[in-house]
């Protein structure tokens, strides 16, 4: 279900996955319009990193579909003979992992023109001339020749959301990304991440537990509980309204 009513960048459809017998997923429906930062939140086990790791099939889908910008893929034990229509798929989304990810033989610059390079084929200067772009707006212009070692958490992960970022892509997935970041290094990701929102309207999908930053930024919320979606409404429906004990139970933990 979708609030907004708007251009859907991303369609789930009755998605399950399955780990063995452990059933994570139990039939997601889901729309995300352009420009919507739709914030899903918690408790851990509930299947919200397995949603997003599902979208850019990181995670094979048991059952259901996934559609981003007009790519649809059905899930289902034939997934390995889709290669391309997942590759075709991936360009459309940026993920950001809880663990940085970057390539520790890489300064700051390579990390993030890598992806233009390799997997869309631009050539090294259009690439660089991106890369120093997108640092820019992350605020890391004096990172650029830096080495993952030599950046903070908070730097790091400001550097990933910028290798995101250049690959231009139609959404973008948040997997906690503050997680495991010490507190006083949060704020900054956060800030950065809702820039992104507000000022250049990136449609976003943000795994997180930061209830401030879904309160001041999301468009809507989804609450997971036992691999579905128990309740989802606007940030002044989740906090001041929710309907479920669970959905209160959770919020009262967390904020």
């Amino acid at each position: 279900m979708t609030l907004t009513g708007g251009e859907a960048v991303v369609r789930v459809e009755n998605l399950h996955k399955s780990f063995g017998d452990l059933e994570v997923l139990k039939g997601i429906d889901m729309e995300v319009d352009r420009g919507e930062v739709v914030v899903i939140f918690g408790r851990s086990g509930s299947g919200k990193s397995t949603l997003l790791r599902c979208i850019n099939f990181l995670e094979e889908p048991t059952v259901g579909t996934i559609e981003v910008a007009g790519q649809r893929i059905e899930g289902g034990h034939r997934i390995r003979s889709k290669r391309d229509q997942i590759r075709q798929l991936r360009m459309h989304c940026g993920m950001v992992f809880q663990q940085f990810n970057l390539f520790p033989h890489m300064t700051a610059l390579g990390n993030v023109m890598e992806g233009p390079v390799t997997v869309k084929g631009l050539d090294e200067d259009r690439a660089r001339r991106l890369a120093v772009e997108v640092l820019e707006r992350v605020g890391l212009a004096d990172k650029v020749e830096e080495y993952p070692i030599r950046l903070s958490g908070g730097q790091q992960q400001r550097v990933a959301i910028a290798r995101a970022l250049a690959m231009e892509p139609d959404v973008m997935l948040f997997d906690e990304p503050t997680s495991a970041l010490d507190p006083e290094l949060i704020g900054e990701v956060l800030g950065v991440m809702k820039a992104l929102a507000m000022e250049m309207h990136i449609t976003m999908m943000v795994v997180t537990h930061e209830m401030g930053f879904a309160r001041e930024v999301a468009s809507r919320m989804a609450f997971f509980h036992e691999g579905r979606i128990l309740e989802e409404g606007t940030p002044d429906q989740i906090f001041n309204d929710t309907r479920f004990p669970e959905t209160r139970t959770f919020l009262k933990a967390v904020l």
